[in-house]
C-alpha cells in the first residue's frame, strides 16, 4: 500500500419497502501507531434490526482469526448501541433502530462515528455511518386553522404571511412547495431564508369586497418532493373588514441580534418597531412571530406591545448556533407587515470535557520497557472554539506520560522502568482542560497495580555472622538464626537457607552444622570440642522461588568456647608403675636449693589453663616447699643429718576453671651424698600400702581360680570313672564272639588276609543282636583293648588298662597344680629379677615334670 491514504469508493444497491438506495463506502487506512484504518458506510434509516451495513474484516483488510484474537470490539461514546460487530463473521449490522430525525434532527449529512478496538497489538479503526434519509415523515403545519381579518380596502398587492409547514424529512424528502386553493383575491407567492427554510404569504391580487363576499375559505397545500409524494394542510379563513388605509411598516427589513447562550430568563435580545399612519385603533400595533420554529416555541417571546424580543428559556449553543424568525406587525385594521430577526448564539465555556476510557490495562509487569500501552482514552468537548480545545495530562509526577495520537484520542504509556519494590501500585491521575475562559477541567484517576517479577536476590540482615558457643554442647542445639529479606513477593519472596559444602579437617560441614531450610536457624550436629576445634567458618546460601532463582551468600563463623573440662597433666617428674625415681639433694644443700621442678600442662585454654601448683603432702612440710606458680620444689631451710634419707612429696596441680580440676604427683626426694646410700635406703621403697593391695586382690583372685579349677578336674575325672566302669561290666557279661582286633599296619597273624593295612573297628553288641551297632574307627596308633578267646587273658588286658588310666589322671592333675603354682608366682613378681626368678622356676618345674612322666 503506497504511504499516505487510499481511498476506495463501493456502491451497494439496497432493497426496502420503500425504494431503492445506494449505499456508497470510503476507506480510508491512515499510518498511526494505534489507528490503521478509517472507514465510512451509508445506509438509509430505519433499517431492521440484524440487516448488513459492511464487512468490516473485509474492507479494513483483516483476518477473520485476527478479530477473534484481537477481541475486536466496538467502543462508543453514545448510551445507545446502533450498530453489532459479528467478529466471527466480520460483518457490521444494525443493533437499534435508527431514526435520522430522533438522531440529527435537521443537521446535514447526519452520521455517527464509533471506534472498533482490537488488542495483542492494539490497533484503533474509526467507523463512520452516515444516515440518509428516506420518506418517512409529511409536512405537518402547527395550526389548525389560520384566521385573518382583512379589511376591503386593502390595496392590491398586500401580503400576508402564513404559517409555515415542518417536514422531519431532509433533501428531496424535506418540504418542496406550497400550493393554495383556487380562488379570485389571492395568489400565494413562496420564498426560502437562507437556511433553505422556506415560508410563503398570501398576496391580494383582485379587492376584497365585503359586501360580496363577508368570508372567504382556503386551504394552504405542502408538499415535499419524496417518492411517493407526501402533504400537509392547514385551512385559511379570511374575514373581510371595513377599510384601513395603511399598514403597519417595520423600520427594517431585518433585525440582527447576538445572544450568550445560558443566558437567564428575560434577557433582553432585541427590540422590533413598525409604525402606522391610521389614526385610532387602525394605528395601534401590535407584534407577533409569524412563523416560530417548534424548537423555539419556549425559548424566545415577544412583547405584543412593545416588540421587545426576550429569552424565555435558556438557549444552548450546542443544539443551535442561529436562529432566524419571522415577525409580524398587525394594525386593529388587520393590516400587516413582516420582518425578519437573524438571531446567532455566542458560546460560553459551559462544557467540561469529558474522558471516556476505551481500553486500560492491569497489572502491568515490572519490567516492562519503556514506552509498553496501558490504556486508550477518548476526550471530548462539547464546546466550540478554544472552548472545545482540551489539553490532556497527568496530574502527579509519576513514571508515566500521555500521548496524542490521533484528534481527540490518547495513550497512556510508561515513561521509565517500573519497579514493584518501590511503588507497588499506582493512581494515576489525568487531568483534561479546556481552553476556555475560565478554563473547565474533569480528572480521572486510574489505579494500576505492578505485577513482581524475580528481580531481587535474598539479601542477609548482616555481611558476616558471629556467634559462640561452648564446647560439650549437646547436638542439636541452636546455636543462631540467619535472616535474609527479599523485597519481591509471594513465590519470588520466599527464601530457603541452603548449607553450602564445604570441608573441616577433613570432615564435610554438614558433620558439623545444619541449616534449618525455613527458618535459617543454625543447628550443632554434634558436640564440639573445643581442644580439638576452636571454630567453625562456613557459607550459608539464601535462594528464593523465583524462576530462575536468585540467590546471595553470608559467611558464617562459629567460635567454640572452652570449657574446662580437661585436668592438668603432669608432664615431669614421670610417674612409672615399676621403678622408682628419686631426686638427689645434698645434705649440705642451702636454703632456697632447687630440688626438682613439677611441669604440668593443661590442653584447655584461658583461665582454664592457669595452673597453681600446692604442697599436699610430705614427709617433712618444713623442709620443701613448692612455687605457687612455677611448680619450683625448693628447700625452705638447711638440710641436717637428722632429716631422713627418703623424702615423699605429694604435689597437687589445679587449674583456675570452674569447677577447678586438678591432678596429683608424687615426687621421692633423697637426702644423701652419695648413690650407694641411696640405692641401700630405696630397695624396698616401692612397696607401699597401694601396690600391696593390689597384690592381695591378685593373691585371692588365683586362689580362687586354682580352686575352681580342681573341683572341676576332680569332677570329670570321677564321671569318667563311672562311664568305662560302665562299659567294662557290658562287655564282661557278654557271651557274644569277641571279633580280634588288629593294631595298625600288622598283618594278619593267620597270614591269610589280604588288605595291606589293618583298621579299627568297634563293635558293641548286646543280648539281642538286633540292637547291635556297629563303628567304624579311625586308623593310628591306639592304646587298644584286644580282646582274645580265653576270658583270663582278656581281665589282665583290662586291669593294666585300668593302671594306665590312673596313672594318665595323676599326670594330669599334677599338671594342672603345677601350672596354678606358676601363675600365682607370676602374679606375685613385679620386678626384673623376680620375672628372671620366674623364668628359672619354669625350666626346674618342667624338667620335674619329665622325670615324672
Amino acid at each position: 500500500m503506497a504511504l499516505g491514504a487510499r481511498a476506495e469508493t463501493r456502491c451497494v444497491k439496497w432493497r426496502c419497502g420503500c425504494g431503492h438506495v445506494w449505499r456508497l463506502l470510503s476507506l480510508l487506512l491512515c499510518f498511526s501507531p494505534l489507528v490503521s484504518g478509517h472507514i465510512r458506510y451509508s445506509i438509509p434509516e430505519e433499517m431492521k434490526k440484524g440487516s448488513l451495513i459492511g464487512n468490516v474484516a473485509q474492507d479494513l483488510g483483516l483476518d477473520l482469526k485476527r478479530l477473534r484474537s484481537g477481541r475486536a470490539r466496538i467502543v462508543s461514546g453514545e448510551s445507545i448501541q446502533y450498530t453489532e460487530l459479528k467478529a466471527d463473521k466480520g460483518t457490521l449490522v444494525v443493533n437499534e433502530r435508527i431514526d435520522r430525525e430522533q438522531l440529527c434532527g435537521d443537521v446535514t449529512p447526519c452520521s455517527f462515528s464509533f471506534e472498533i478496538i482490537l488488542e495483542n497489538p492494539m490497533e484503533l479503526h474509526q467507523v463512520t455511518v452516515e444516515i440518509t434519509d428516506i420518506n418517512d415523515h409529511s409536512p405537518v403545519f402547527k395550526r389548525n386553522r389560520i384566521n385573518f381579518e382583512i379589511s376591503e380596502s386593502a390595496v392590491i398587492g398586500a401580503r400576508f404571511p402564513l404559517t409555515s409547514a415542518e417536514d422531519q424529512d431532509v433533501g428531496v424528502n424535506g418540504l418542496k412547495e406550497y400550493f393554495l386553493t383556487e380562488n379570485n383575491n389571492f395568489v400565494l407567492e413562496q420564498n426560502s431564508n437562507t437556511d433553505g427554510r422556506k415560508y410563503v404569504k398570501m398576496v391580494l391580487q383582485k379587492p376584497l369586497d365585503r359586501e360580496t363576499n363577508p368570508s372567504l375559505s382556503l386551504k394552504l397545500i405542502a408538499v415535499d418532493g419524496g417518492t411517493p409524494q407526501r402533504s400537509g394542510t392547514v385551512n385559511i379563513d379570511i374575514t373581510v373588514l371595513d377599510a384601513n388605509d395603511n399598514a403597519p411598516v417595520f423600520n427594517q427589513s431585518v433585525y440582527k441580534a447576538t445572544v450568550l447562550e445560558n443566558s437567564p430568563k428575560d434577557t433582553y435580545v432585541i427590540t422590533v418597531n413598525a409604525s402606522d399612519a391610521d389614526h385610532g385603533s387602525y394605528g395601534v400595533v401590535t407584534y407577533h412571530f409569524s412563523d416560530l420554529h417548534s424548537s423555539l416555541l419556549n425559548v424566545l417571546k415577544i412583547n405584543e406591545n412593545s416588540g421587545v424580543i426576550s429569552i424565555q428559556s435558556p438557549i444552548d449553543y450546542e443544539k443551535g448556533r442561529k436562529y432566524e424568525l419571522g415577525i409580524e406587525a398587525k394594525d386593529q385594521g388587520g393590516l400587516t407587515d413582516s420582518s425578519k430577526v437573524i438571531i446567532e448564539v455566542t458560546d460560553v465555556n459551559d462544557n467540561a470535557p469529558t474522558i471516556s476510557v476505551m481500553s486500560f490495562t492491569s497489572p502491568v509487569s515490572e519490567d516492562s520497557p519503556p514506552g509498553t500501552t496501558i490504556g486508550i482514552i477518548n476526550v471530548k468537548d462539547l464546546d466550540s472554539g478554544d472552548n472545545g480545545q482540551v489539553n490532556c495530562k497527568i496530574d502527579e509526577n509519576s513514571p508515566f506520560k500521555i500521548k496524542s495520537n490521533l484528534r481527540n484520542y490518547y495513550t497512556l504509556v510508561t515513561d521509565t522502568v517500573l519497579d514493584r519494590e518501590g511503588v507497588s501500585d499506582y493512581n494515576i491521575t489525568v487531568v483534561a482542560t479546556d481552553s476556555g475562559l475560565p478554563p473547565l477541567s474533569v480528572r480521572r484517576t486510574f489505579h494500576l497495580k505492578v505485577s513482581d517479577v524475580n528481580d531481587n536476590a535474598p539479601v542477609f540482615l548482616q555481611s558476616v555472622y558471629n556467634t559462640f558457643i561452648t564446647e560439650n554442647n549437646s547436638p542439636g542445639l541452636s546455636v543462631l538464626t540467619l535472616r535474609a529479606k527479599d523485597p519481591d513477593e509471594n513465590q519470588n519472596a520466599r527464601v530457603s537457607y541452603i548449607l553450602e559444602e564445604t570441608n573441616v579437617g577433613g570432615s564435610p560441614i554438614s558433620d558439623f552444622v545444619s541449616v534449618n531450610a525455613e527458618s535459617g536457624v543454625v543447628h550443632a550436629v554434634r558436640s564440639f570440642d573445643y581442644e580439638q576445634i576452636k571454630e567453625l567458618l562456613f557459607v550459608v546460601k539464601a535462594q528464593d522461588g523465583g524462576s530462575p532463582p536468585l540467590s546471595s551468600n553470608v559467611t558464617v563463623k562459629i567460635l567454640i568456647q572452652d570449657q574446662n573440662d580437661n585436668p592438668p597433666q603432669v608432664l615431669y617428674p614421670v610417674q612409672t608403675g615399676g621403678s622408682v625415681v628419686a631426686e638427689m639433694v645434698p645434705r649440705s644443700a642451702d636454703v632456697g636449693y632447687l630440688v626438682t621442678k613439677v611441669v604440668a600442662v593443661d590442653v584447655d585454654s584461658g583461665q582454664n589453663a592457669w595452673l597453681s601448683y600446692k604442697l599436699q603432702k610430705a614427709t617433712d612440710r618444713a623442709l620443701f616447699e613448692v612455687g605457687l606458680q612455677n611448680g619450683e620444689i625448693r628447700t625452705i631451710r638447711q638440710v641436717s643429718d637428722k632429716d631422713a634419707v627418703k623424702q615423699r612429696l605429694t604435689v597437687i596441680v589445679e587449674d583456675n576453671g570452674q569447677p577447678s580440676r586438678s591432678a596429683t604427683v608424687i615426687v621421692n626426694v633423697a637426702v644423701a651424698d652419695s648413690f650407694p646410700e641411696v640405692l641401700s635406703e630405696f630397695t624396698d621403697f616401692t612397696h607401699d600400702k597401694e601396690y600391696k593391695d593390689n597384690l592381695t586382690f591378685y593373691l585371692v583372685l588365683a586362689l580362687a581360680v586354682v580352686s575352681f579349677l580342681f573341683i572341676t578336674c576332680l569332677v570329670v575325672i570321677i564321671s569318667v570313672k563311672i562311664y568305662r566302669w560302665r562299659q567294662s561290666r557290658i562287655l564282661y557279661q557278654s557271651k557274644l564272639p569277641v571279633i580280634p582286633y588288629y593294631p595298625p599296619r600288622y598283618s594278619d597273624t593267620l597270614g591269610t588276609g589280604t588288605l595291606p593295612h589293618v583298621y579299627n573297628y568297634e563293635v558293641c553288641r548286646t543280648t539281642d543282636s538286633r540292637k547291635s551297632d556297629c563303628k567304624f574307627g579311625r586308623a593310628g596308633s591306639q592304646n587298644v583293648l584286644i580282646m582274645e578267646p580265653s576270658s583270663t587273658g582278656t581281665m589282665q588286658r583290662i586291669q593294666r588298662t585300668k593302671a594306665v588310666q590312673k596313672k594318665d589322671v595323676g599326670h594330669t592333675l599334677f599338671l594342672s597344680i603345677y601350672f596354678c603354682i606358676i601363675f600365682i608366682l607370676f602374679l606375685s613378681s613385679s620386678t626384673a629379677a623376680d620375672i628372671e626368678s620366674f623364668s628359672n622356676n619354669i625350666d626346674k618345674f618342667s624338667s620335674k615334670a619329665k622325670k615324672l612322666e
